[in-house]
Protein backbone atom coordinates (compact mmCIF):
# COMPACT_ATOMS: atom_id res chain seq x y z
CA UNK A 1 0.00 0.00 0.00
CA UNK A 2 1.19 3.65 -0.58
CA UNK A 3 0.75 6.36 2.02
CA UNK A 4 0.43 10.05 1.69
CA UNK A 5 -0.25 12.41 4.79
CA UNK A 6 -2.21 15.41 4.48
CA UNK A 7 -0.66 18.35 6.63
CA UNK A 8 -4.12 20.70 7.24
CA UNK A 9 -2.47 24.51 8.26
CA UNK A 10 -4.71 26.98 6.37
CA UNK A 11 -6.52 28.11 9.05
CA UNK A 12 -6.09 31.84 10.45
CA UNK A 13 -5.69 30.88 14.34
CA UNK A 14 -4.35 33.87 16.56
CA UNK A 15 -5.43 33.14 20.08
CA UNK A 16 -1.87 31.33 20.79
CA UNK A 17 -0.64 35.16 20.16
CA UNK A 18 2.42 36.14 18.59
CA UNK A 19 0.83 38.17 16.02
CA UNK A 20 1.08 35.50 13.26
CA UNK A 21 -1.21 32.52 12.32
CA UNK A 22 0.31 29.57 15.17
CA UNK A 23 1.29 27.26 12.67
CA UNK A 24 3.99 30.32 11.46
CA UNK A 25 5.13 30.98 15.13
CA UNK A 26 8.47 30.48 15.67
CA UNK A 27 8.73 27.20 17.92
CA UNK A 28 12.53 26.03 19.06
CA UNK A 29 13.85 28.13 15.94
CA UNK A 30 11.59 26.88 13.35
CA UNK A 31 8.22 27.81 12.25
CA UNK A 32 5.36 25.15 14.19
CA UNK A 33 4.87 23.72 10.40
CA UNK A 34 8.11 22.91 9.52
CA UNK A 35 8.34 20.66 12.91
CA UNK A 36 5.07 19.24 11.71
CA UNK A 37 6.55 17.89 8.34
CA UNK A 38 9.39 16.82 9.92
CA UNK A 39 7.49 14.57 12.56
CA UNK A 40 6.36 12.10 9.67
CA UNK A 41 9.98 12.07 7.73
CA UNK A 42 11.01 8.59 9.39
CA UNK A 43 7.50 7.04 7.55
CA UNK A 44 8.89 8.40 4.23
CA UNK A 45 5.26 9.02 2.48
CA UNK A 46 4.67 8.78 -1.30
CA UNK A 47 3.34 12.13 -0.58
CA UNK A 48 3.13 14.80 2.01
CA UNK A 49 0.30 17.38 0.96
CA UNK A 50 0.17 20.67 3.31
CA UNK A 51 -2.92 22.96 2.65
CA UNK A 52 -2.42 26.44 3.59
CA UNK A 53 -4.29 29.45 3.36
CA UNK A 54 -3.69 31.60 -0.07
CA UNK A 55 -1.91 34.08 1.62
CA UNK A 56 0.79 31.80 2.81
CA UNK A 57 1.87 29.72 -0.53
CA UNK A 58 4.73 32.21 -0.58
CA UNK A 59 5.77 31.58 2.75
CA UNK A 60 5.15 27.63 2.05
CA UNK A 61 7.17 27.99 -0.74
CA UNK A 62 9.77 29.59 1.03
CA UNK A 63 10.05 27.54 3.92
CA UNK A 64 9.68 23.65 1.72
CA UNK A 65 11.47 24.46 -1.58
CA UNK A 66 9.56 22.22 -3.60
CA UNK A 67 9.87 18.90 -0.46
CA UNK A 68 6.40 19.03 -0.17
CA UNK A 69 3.04 19.77 -2.12
CA UNK A 70 1.13 22.66 -1.39
CA UNK A 71 -2.71 23.12 -1.90
CA UNK A 72 -4.35 26.39 -1.20
CA UNK A 73 -7.39 25.68 1.82
CA UNK A 74 -10.86 26.27 1.48
CA UNK A 75 -13.13 28.30 3.77
CA UNK A 76 -13.27 25.35 6.67
CA UNK A 77 -11.25 22.65 7.54
CA UNK A 78 -13.38 19.58 6.14
CA UNK A 79 -13.32 21.37 2.60
CA UNK A 80 -9.27 22.37 3.20
CA UNK A 81 -9.11 18.16 3.49
CA UNK A 82 -11.43 17.51 0.61
CA UNK A 83 -9.41 19.61 -1.88
CA UNK A 84 -6.18 18.05 -0.69
CA UNK A 85 -7.90 14.16 -0.98
CA UNK A 86 -9.18 15.26 -4.73
CA UNK A 87 -5.45 16.44 -4.98
CA UNK A 88 -4.38 13.03 -4.32
CA UNK A 89 -7.23 11.07 -6.55
CA UNK A 90 -6.13 9.17 -9.46
CA UNK A 91 -3.11 8.54 -7.91
CA UNK A 92 -1.61 5.16 -6.52
CA UNK A 93 -2.20 6.22 -2.77
CA UNK A 94 -4.27 3.65 -1.08
CA UNK A 95 -3.55 5.13 2.62
CA UNK A 96 -3.77 8.18 4.02
CA UNK A 97 -2.83 10.09 7.42
CA UNK A 98 -5.10 13.68 7.88
CA UNK A 99 -2.70 15.75 10.57
CA UNK A 100 -3.60 18.70 11.98
CA UNK A 101 -0.37 21.69 11.35
CA UNK A 102 -0.42 22.73 15.20
CA UNK A 103 0.37 19.39 16.29
CA UNK A 104 4.19 19.61 15.87
CA UNK A 105 5.44 17.19 18.11
CA UNK A 106 3.67 14.14 17.14
CA UNK A 107 5.93 10.87 18.22
CA UNK A 108 6.49 8.88 15.52
CA UNK A 109 4.73 5.78 17.98
CA UNK A 110 1.37 7.87 17.38
CA UNK A 111 1.75 7.59 13.79
CA UNK A 112 2.84 4.22 13.01
CA UNK A 113 -0.03 2.97 15.49
CA UNK A 114 -2.60 4.58 13.10
CA UNK A 115 -0.94 3.34 10.20
CA UNK A 116 -0.42 -0.41 11.45
CA UNK A 117 -4.49 -0.21 12.31
CA UNK A 118 -5.53 0.46 9.07
CA UNK A 119 -4.10 -2.83 7.82
CA UNK A 120 -7.07 -4.42 9.41
CA UNK A 121 -9.40 -0.84 9.70
CA UNK A 122 -10.77 1.33 7.04
CA UNK A 123 -10.40 4.39 9.11
CA UNK A 124 -8.01 4.50 12.83
CA UNK A 125 -7.35 7.55 15.25
CA UNK A 126 -5.45 7.74 18.10
CA UNK A 127 -7.13 9.22 21.64
CA UNK A 128 -6.31 9.38 25.06
CA UNK A 129 -8.80 8.15 28.22
CA UNK A 130 -10.52 11.26 29.49
CA UNK A 131 -9.29 10.75 33.13
CA UNK A 132 -10.28 13.99 35.02
CA UNK A 133 -14.03 14.41 36.24
CA UNK A 134 -16.20 16.36 34.48
CA UNK A 135 -19.07 18.39 35.24
CA UNK A 136 -22.06 20.67 33.54
CA UNK A 137 -22.10 23.79 35.07
CA UNK A 138 -23.91 27.52 34.51
CA UNK A 139 -23.79 31.06 36.05
CA UNK A 140 -20.25 29.73 37.97
CA UNK A 141 -21.59 26.93 39.78
CA UNK A 142 -21.51 23.27 39.37
CA UNK A 143 -24.91 21.97 38.03
CA UNK A 144 -24.11 18.43 37.27
CA UNK A 145 -21.67 15.36 36.43
CA UNK A 146 -21.05 12.95 33.35
CA UNK A 147 -19.99 9.82 32.90
CA UNK A 148 -16.38 9.92 31.83
CA UNK A 149 -15.79 6.15 31.65
CA UNK A 150 -16.16 6.28 27.44
CA UNK A 151 -15.00 9.78 26.72
CA UNK A 152 -11.56 10.10 24.68
CA UNK A 153 -9.73 13.54 23.85
CA UNK A 154 -9.36 12.91 19.94
CA UNK A 155 -6.09 13.46 18.02
CA UNK A 156 -4.72 13.45 14.59
CA UNK A 157 -2.97 11.99 12.59
CA UNK A 158 -6.32 10.35 11.53
CA UNK A 159 -5.97 7.71 8.93
CA UNK A 160 -8.13 6.08 6.51
CA UNK A 161 -8.33 3.65 3.07
CA UNK A 162 -7.91 6.88 0.79
CA UNK A 163 -11.19 5.65 -1.32
CA UNK A 164 -13.37 5.17 2.14
CA UNK A 165 -12.21 9.05 3.42
CA UNK A 166 -12.46 10.51 -0.24
CA UNK A 167 -15.85 8.94 -0.93
CA UNK A 168 -16.87 10.28 2.71
CA UNK A 169 -15.51 14.06 1.93
CA UNK A 170 -17.56 13.98 -1.15
CA UNK A 171 -20.75 12.87 0.06
CA UNK A 172 -20.65 15.14 3.59
CA UNK A 173 -22.56 18.19 3.89
CA UNK A 174 -20.20 19.77 5.04
CA UNK A 175 -19.33 20.93 8.85
CA UNK A 176 -17.61 18.47 10.67
CA UNK A 177 -15.37 19.00 13.62
CA UNK A 178 -12.59 16.10 11.84
CA UNK A 179 -12.29 13.75 9.29
CA UNK A 180 -13.58 11.09 11.89
CA UNK A 181 -16.91 12.85 12.18
CA UNK A 182 -17.00 12.89 8.24
CA UNK A 183 -16.11 8.70 7.98
CA UNK A 184 -18.37 7.72 10.75
CA UNK A 185 -21.49 9.88 8.90
CA UNK A 186 -20.58 7.54 6.13
CA UNK A 187 -21.12 4.55 8.22
CA UNK A 188 -17.35 3.94 8.68
CA UNK A 189 -16.45 2.57 11.87
CA UNK A 190 -12.89 4.10 13.30
CA UNK A 191 -10.61 2.38 15.47
CA UNK A 192 -9.01 3.57 18.63
CA UNK A 193 -4.95 3.98 18.93
CA UNK A 194 -2.58 5.03 21.58
CA UNK A 195 -2.43 9.03 21.34
CA UNK A 196 0.19 10.79 23.63
CA UNK A 197 0.24 13.62 26.26
CA UNK A 198 3.18 15.06 24.06
CA UNK A 199 1.06 15.17 21.19
CA UNK A 200 -0.62 19.03 22.10
CA UNK A 201 -2.32 21.10 19.61
CA UNK A 202 -0.91 24.63 19.96
CA UNK A 203 -3.72 26.95 20.86
CA UNK A 204 -3.02 29.24 23.53
CA UNK A 205 0.03 31.60 24.81
CA UNK A 206 1.27 28.44 27.15
CA UNK A 207 0.85 25.73 24.77
CA UNK A 208 4.22 26.86 23.24
CA UNK A 209 5.92 27.60 26.45
CA UNK A 210 4.78 23.64 27.25
CA UNK A 211 5.94 23.03 23.42
CA UNK A 212 9.64 24.55 24.02
CA UNK A 213 10.00 22.49 27.22
CA UNK A 214 9.17 19.18 25.34
CA UNK A 215 11.93 20.03 23.14
CA UNK A 216 14.31 20.71 24.57
CA UNK A 217 13.67 17.39 27.01
CA UNK A 218 13.96 15.28 23.80
CA UNK A 219 16.87 17.24 22.61
CA UNK A 220 18.65 16.57 26.03
CA UNK A 221 17.56 13.15 25.69
CA UNK A 222 18.85 12.52 22.20
CA UNK A 223 22.38 14.13 22.64
CA UNK A 224 22.37 11.82 26.02
CA UNK A 225 26.24 11.37 26.95
CA UNK A 226 27.01 7.90 27.58
CA UNK A 227 30.47 6.36 28.11
CA UNK A 228 32.01 3.05 28.62
CA UNK A 229 34.70 2.43 30.17
CA UNK A 230 36.93 -1.12 30.81
CA UNK A 231 39.66 -1.81 32.89
CA UNK A 232 42.47 -4.66 33.45
CA UNK A 233 44.67 -5.18 36.69
CA UNK A 234 46.63 -8.36 37.62
CA UNK A 235 48.75 -9.12 40.79
CA UNK A 236 51.04 -11.37 41.63
CA UNK A 237 50.84 -13.68 44.96
CA UNK A 238 53.23 -13.15 47.58
CA UNK A 239 53.56 -14.55 51.13
CA UNK A 240 50.75 -13.68 53.52
CA UNK A 241 47.36 -14.79 55.38
CA UNK A 242 44.84 -12.95 53.24
CA UNK A 243 43.88 -11.10 50.12
CA UNK A 244 41.76 -7.90 49.63
CA UNK A 245 39.38 -7.97 46.86
CA UNK A 246 36.85 -5.12 46.25
CA UNK A 247 37.42 -4.17 49.38
CA UNK A 248 36.63 -6.94 51.30
CA UNK A 249 39.47 -8.91 53.06
CA UNK A 250 39.48 -13.15 52.43
CA UNK A 251 41.41 -15.54 54.06
CA UNK A 252 43.87 -17.08 51.97
CA UNK A 253 47.60 -18.75 52.20
CA UNK A 254 48.68 -15.85 50.27
CA UNK A 255 48.87 -12.21 49.89
CA UNK A 256 48.90 -9.74 46.90
CA UNK A 257 52.08 -8.18 46.21
CA UNK A 258 51.15 -4.11 45.07
CA UNK A 259 52.11 -0.80 45.84
CA UNK A 260 48.96 -0.01 47.81
CA UNK A 261 47.00 -2.53 49.00
CA UNK A 262 46.70 -4.76 45.61
CA UNK A 263 43.15 -4.78 45.53
CA UNK A 264 42.85 -5.76 42.22
CA UNK A 265 39.32 -6.07 41.33
CA UNK A 266 39.69 -2.04 42.58
CA UNK A 267 42.15 -1.17 40.58
CA UNK A 268 40.58 -2.51 37.41
CA UNK A 269 36.78 -0.40 38.28
CA UNK A 270 38.31 2.94 39.01
CA UNK A 271 40.61 2.30 35.64
CA UNK A 272 37.40 1.56 34.09
CA UNK A 273 35.90 4.83 35.56
CA UNK A 274 38.73 6.70 34.54
CA UNK A 275 38.97 5.00 31.33
CA UNK A 276 35.67 6.45 30.37
CA UNK A 277 36.33 9.73 31.17
CA UNK A 278 39.17 9.69 29.31
CA UNK A 279 41.41 10.60 32.24
CA UNK A 280 43.87 7.97 31.97
CA UNK A 281 44.55 5.27 34.44
CA UNK A 282 45.50 5.10 38.40
CA UNK A 283 49.20 5.50 37.94
CA UNK A 284 48.13 9.10 36.44
CA UNK A 285 46.39 10.82 39.32
CA UNK A 286 48.26 8.39 42.32
CA UNK A 287 51.74 7.88 41.31
CA UNK A 288 53.68 4.91 42.30
CA UNK A 289 56.58 6.93 42.68
CA UNK A 290 55.30 8.92 45.08
CA UNK A 291 55.75 7.35 48.32
CA UNK A 292 52.58 8.72 50.12
CA UNK A 293 50.41 5.82 48.12
CA UNK A 294 52.92 3.09 49.46
CA UNK A 295 50.17 0.36 50.85
CA UNK A 296 47.21 2.66 50.30
CA UNK A 297 43.70 1.59 50.27
CA UNK A 298 42.26 1.39 47.38
CA UNK A 299 38.81 2.51 48.27
CA UNK A 300 40.75 5.92 48.12
CA UNK A 301 41.21 5.73 44.63
CA UNK A 302 38.05 4.23 43.47
CA UNK A 303 36.13 6.84 45.48
CA UNK A 304 38.46 9.70 43.73
CA UNK A 305 37.50 8.05 40.11
CA UNK A 306 33.70 7.76 41.14
CA UNK A 307 33.91 12.02 42.54
CA UNK A 308 35.84 13.01 39.73
CA UNK A 309 32.84 11.78 37.59
CA UNK A 310 30.29 13.18 39.26
CA UNK A 311 32.17 16.60 38.63
CA UNK A 312 31.98 16.34 34.78
CA UNK A 313 28.11 15.69 35.11
CA UNK A 314 27.87 12.07 35.08
CA UNK A 315 26.30 9.38 37.40
CA UNK A 316 27.29 6.18 37.23
CA UNK A 317 24.87 3.60 35.35
CA UNK A 318 26.50 0.12 36.24
CA UNK A 319 29.81 -1.66 36.90
CA UNK A 320 30.56 -5.21 36.68
CA UNK A 321 34.11 -6.62 37.89
CA UNK A 322 34.75 -10.28 36.77
CA UNK A 323 37.91 -11.76 39.02
CA UNK A 324 39.86 -14.43 37.42
CA UNK A 325 41.66 -17.13 39.61
CA UNK A 326 41.19 -20.56 40.87
CA UNK A 327 41.42 -19.76 44.61
CA UNK A 328 40.43 -18.26 47.07
CA UNK A 329 36.64 -18.84 45.95
CA UNK A 330 34.81 -15.90 45.62
CA UNK A 331 31.13 -16.60 45.34
CA UNK A 332 30.56 -16.47 49.25
CA UNK A 333 32.06 -13.32 49.25
CA UNK A 334 30.50 -11.28 46.36
CA UNK A 335 27.12 -9.98 48.36
CA UNK A 336 30.11 -8.05 50.56
CA UNK A 337 31.97 -6.34 47.75
CA UNK A 338 29.07 -5.80 45.58
CA UNK A 339 27.67 -3.87 48.62
CA UNK A 340 31.11 -2.41 49.75
CA UNK A 341 31.67 -0.97 45.52
CA UNK A 342 28.57 0.44 45.40
CA UNK A 343 29.10 2.08 48.93
CA UNK A 344 32.41 3.74 47.63
CA UNK A 345 30.50 5.11 44.38
CA UNK A 346 27.46 5.84 45.89
CA UNK A 347 25.44 3.68 43.64
CA UNK A 348 22.44 1.34 44.31
CA UNK A 349 23.78 -1.80 45.19
CA UNK A 350 21.53 -3.48 41.92
CA UNK A 351 23.66 -1.61 39.79
CA UNK A 352 26.87 -3.55 41.21
CA UNK A 353 27.98 -6.90 39.78
CA UNK A 354 31.14 -8.91 41.06
CA UNK A 355 31.11 -12.19 39.74
CA UNK A 356 34.40 -14.55 39.29
CA UNK A 357 36.02 -17.29 36.62
CA UNK A 358 38.68 -19.37 36.65
CA UNK A 359 40.88 -20.13 33.50
CA UNK A 360 40.85 -23.91 33.49
CA UNK A 361 44.39 -23.89 35.04
CA UNK A 362 45.57 -21.88 32.30
CA UNK A 363 48.45 -19.32 32.58
CA UNK A 364 49.47 -17.48 35.52
CA UNK A 365 46.40 -17.11 37.32
CA UNK A 366 46.15 -21.47 36.19
CA UNK A 367 49.03 -21.78 37.67
CA UNK A 368 47.87 -19.51 40.91
CA UNK A 369 50.82 -17.61 40.83
CA UNK A 370 48.46 -14.33 40.70
CA UNK A 371 44.85 -12.78 40.15
CA UNK A 372 43.38 -10.43 37.40
CA UNK A 373 40.36 -8.67 36.90
CA UNK A 374 38.52 -6.83 34.60
CA UNK A 375 36.31 -4.26 34.95
CA UNK A 376 33.10 -2.37 32.53
CA UNK A 377 31.37 0.65 33.81
CA UNK A 378 29.02 2.82 32.32
CA UNK A 379 28.69 6.46 32.61
CA UNK A 380 25.41 8.36 31.99
CA UNK A 381 25.62 12.22 31.70
CA UNK A 382 22.93 13.81 34.72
Amino acid sequence: MTTAVIIVAAGRGTRAGGGLPKQWRDLAGLPVLAHTVAAFAPLKPARIVVVLHPDDMLRGLDLFNGAVTLISGGDSRDLSVQSALEALAGTDVTKVLIHDGARPLVPFSVIQSVLDALDTHVAAAPALPVTDALWHGAGGYVTGTRDRSTLYRAQTPQGFHFDTILNAHRAHPGGAADDVAVARDAGHQVAITPGSEDNIKLTYPDDFARAEALIRGQAKEHNMDIRLGNGYDVHAFTSGDAVILCGVSIPHDKALLGHSDADVGMHALTDAIYGALAQGDIGRHFPPSDPQWKGAASWIFLDHAAKLARSKGFRIGNVDVTLICERPKIGPHAPAMMAELARIIDTPVDRVSVKATTSEQLGFTGREEGIAAIATVTLIQS
